[in-house]
This record gives C-alpha cells, structure tokens and sequence, in this order.
C-alpha cells in the first residue's frame, strides 16, 4: 500500500524521443481522496506530465507547459471498484499525423472512447516527463499520494505500444491479465518493476 510513499527516477534529459512514450501500470485503489496520482514528474505544477485519477474518480492523463493545459483525456468511466485491480496504458505520441492517436488510454486493454474532456496534443508537442525531470510513481508534486497497490510498472522511451504488449486476455476465463515479460524496447529513460 502506497498511501504516503512513492518510487521516483531521474530521467536523462537526452531520452530517445521525448515525443513517443508508453506507461503501463496494474493499480488497485484502496481508498479515495481528492486527485491522485499514478505517474509524474517533478518539473513543477506549471510543468508537468500526469496520469491520474481525479477527485471525481475519473482518469486524467494531462500535460501543463507553464501552467497551461496543453493536452488533457479525462474519461468518462469512473475508477471506484476497490476490489480489483485495474490496468492502464498511457500512450504519448505526439509526432503521429493522426491528432486522436496522439494520446491514448487504454483500461483493461480496450481503448478508452468516452471522454469528458478530449483535447489530444498537438502536432510534436513535447511532454515534461521525459525531458530530465524525476519523474515519480505513485506521487505528484503535492500531497497526491496514491492510496492502493501497484504492480507490474513499465516506461517505455521511445516507442508507443498499445495495451497487448503489457496484458492478454485468459483464454478460459475472458479475464485480462498480466504479461509478466513484457517483449518491449524500454529506451534510454525505460523501466520495468514488478512491484510484486
């Protein structure tokens, strides 16, 4: 349970593509507060990349440059069941022509569609993540400790990956579940902790 600790890592501010990145995470919440966070970095709260769950128990994954939002998808869906865990992948590829596939979110593996707010980025937009900044899971800059369990927690630098390179669906069971090795390129600023 992280309720008030964190894991951090100072990325390299030469990552391989600061346009293109994956974030995977399996995550069970445990208890619920105002916004918390999954994944971001210590640039500031002006300059900041997160992915997140809202107060109103939505998923945020937003980018601010000098205190703008300059991309946010807020889902629809709500984040509220404490007794399973959930997988999410982030994708961040600004340097795609196709604006909606500049910034994806998967859950459970399917696509999320539905969205409060959908303003994608824009065309080689550079996200605050991955630019030399410590980036932390399971904190933001603040107090927004995430209340739960995490595992299985992979960045990928450089190449953006839909959810099938992190899960697979039981065939018995239809029950999406953990690919305990991923078969990714993890890049200059990549990770992979189990977490178990």
């Amino acid at each position: 349970i992280m309720a008030t600790t964190f894991l951090s890592k100072t990325l390299s501010a030469s990552p391989t593509d600061n346009n293109k990145w994956t974030f995977s995470c399996w995550f069970k919440r445990t208890g619920f507060e105002t916004q918390t966070l999954i994944y971001s970095n210590d640039g500031s709260t002006s300059n900041v990349t997160e992915v997140a769950i809202s107060d109103a128990a939505k998923m945020v994954f937003q980018n601010k440059v000098g205190g703008s939002t300059t991309m946010n998808l807020t889902t629809n869906r709500l984040f509220r069941d404490t007794s399973a865990f959930y997988h999410v992948v982030a994708v961040f590829d600004s340097s795609n022509s196709t604006e909606a596939d500049r910034q994806i979110i998967y859950i459970n593996g399917v696509r999320e569609t539905s969205f409060a707010t959908n303003n994608p980025a824009s065309l080689n937009e550079v996200s605050t993540i991955n630019s030399g900044n410590v980036a932390k899971i399971g904190k933001g800059n603040t107090s927004e400790y995430f209340n739960g369990l995490m595992s299985y927690t992979a960045f990928v630098d450089g190449t953006a990956y839909d959810a099938s390179y992190f899960g697979e669906t039981n065939a018995a069971t239809g029950i999406w579940k953990i690919k305990t090795s991923p078969s990714v390129t993890y890049g200059t600023n990549g990770f992979f902790l189990k977490m178990d």
